[in-house]
């Protein structure tokens, strides 16, 4: 059987990443922030300094900016929903929330 080309490449270029704060969103809705210090090709994440957000106690789909540390952090890639650099990002409103 042929051995295909790049099999083991991710779509996802995190390289440039390495070593510079990411925001990550799991499914089931965690967010944390930390320094992204390894990866795989399936999205498993290594983070340290890592801060999550914490859910406002009065409405569960809302992330409050209250944190708790986690310090080392290994992210299993399939909990993994999004990943952004924090430099150069910022969050706007949404404007289809009071619709």
């Amino acid at each position: 059987m042929a051995k295909k080309e790049g099999s083991n490449k991710s779509v996802l270029d995190l390289e440039r990443y390495l070593n510079q704060p990411v925001k990550v969103k799991f499914s089931g809705g965690r967010e944390v922030k930390g320094i992204l210090k390894g990866h795989d090709a399936v999205a498993n994440l290594v983070l340290d300094d890592v801060q999550e957000y914490l859910r406002d106690p009065e409405d569960p789909y809302k992330v409050s900016d209250e944190t708790r540390n986690l310090g080392l952090v290994v992210a299993r890639g399939t909990s993994v929903m999004l990943i952004c650099p924090v430099d150069g990002t910022e969050e706007i409103a949404n404007p289809f929330a009071g619709a």
